[in-house]
């Protein structure tokens, strides 16, 4: 999984590059931990932008957003996406005047800081007040989206509703990048919601499917084996161990593939070889092919093998969750086959 996770170091002046805005994470860069994508530096006395340090990040952020939420950049010098972003929310902030404030970190004069943030890609840009993280992002961010990002936090400021935990938001991003197909991004993010909830089962379940979409299976085990057994029978962990169990029982098939096309081709009622192509089909990425299938096998023989078939087919549905557009109609065309 150490090629998923990534993220450049910018306490190690390694260009990180920054982060992707569609699908950036409120909790900050890629493999972030406690405190990561959301830390900060402090903003004290009048001024609405300043340079931050270490030293003066209680001062300036924790102790300042008390009054009003504090915005900290880590930015770098070698940044290129930084310089794009510093001076757009620099005017965002000064736009609000007065309602939000924000605090500049040179990470490469503050390693010891960042390193404590977990901060790994920049730019990366947290929101405190009253003493504690509300939101963040990581990545250019075009200017409207930096407005909008201001112009809530000054809404907070001003007493109004906080909205979504950072963890949420942050899942939303992951659960996003997922469905995109971004397994590297998906999996930082979920990493690093670990890092600040080790039992968070999204993010175990999560992480887990982005090691079976790279092929990882053994680690997609291993992550499965460390969840206690009382919450085992949780939606999103049974859903991707069932679809661990079908890529390794796909995985298996995959080599014959050209094979049992042919001994299906030969013979329809061939349903050894049925099953076992429909299993690769799956965990191939050809679900729809995988579904018909054993929907076939279900038409002609329903009894085959104590209903393997149907068995296997509800791991599909779970696999891929109840409100999956594929797992709703194949629903119904079992339903159909079933009562016809």
């Amino acid at each position: 999984m150490d090629q998923l996770i990534g993220g450049g170091k910018p306490g190690g002046g390694q260009p990180a590059g920054g982060g992707k805005p569609g699908n950036s994470s409120p909790l900050g860069g890629p493999g972030g931990g406690p405190g990561g994508g959301l830390g900060g530096a402090p903003v004290g006395g009048g001024d609405l932008v300043k340079d931050g340090t270490q030293a003066s990040f209680r001062a300036d952020v924790l102790d300042a957003s008390m009054q009003v939420p504090v915005i900290v950049d880590f930015w770098a010098p070698w940044c290129g996406p930084c310089k794009q972003l510093g001076p757009i929310i620099e005017k965002a902030v000064k736009d609000a005047r007065g309602a939000v404030k924000l605090v500049k970190i040179n990470v490469d004069e503050s390693q010891e800081l960042a390193a404590q943030m977990r901060v790994q890609s920049i730019p990366a840009v947290y929101a405190f007040f009253q003493g504690r993280p509300v939101d963040g992002f990581v990545g250019a961010q075009p200017e409207s989206a930096l407005k909008q990002f201001v112009q809530k936090l000054a809404k907070l400021g001003a007493g109004g509703e906080q909205g979504p935990s950072p963890i949420d938001e942050a899942l939303e991003h992951a659960d996003a990048a997922l469905k995109d197909g971004d397994h590297e991004q998906a999996s930082a993010i979920y990493s690093q919601i670990l890092e600040h909830e080790p039992d968070n089962l999204k993010a175990i379940a999560g992480l887990v499917r982005c090691c079976i979409a790279v092929g990882e299976l053994d680690q997609a085990k291993i992550f499965l084996d460390q969840v206690p057994a009382a919450q085992a029978g949780d939606p999103g962990i049974s859903g991707a161990r069932a679809q661990l169990e079908l890529a390794q029982a796909g995985q298996k098939a995959a080599g014959q593939s050209q094979e049992l096309r042919a001994r299906v081709a030969a013979n329809p009622k061939d349903f050894e070889a049925r099953f076992a192509l429909a299993q690769a089909l799956f965990a191939g990425g050809d679900k729809e092919a995988g579904v018909d299938h054993l929907l076939e096998i279900i038409r002609m023989n329903r009894a085959w093998n104590e209903e393997a078939a149907r068995k296997e087919l509800v791991k599909f549905f779970e696999a891929m969750g109840p409100t999956d557009p594929l797992t709703l109609s194949s629903r119904r065309r079992l339903s159909s086959v079933l009562f016809s």
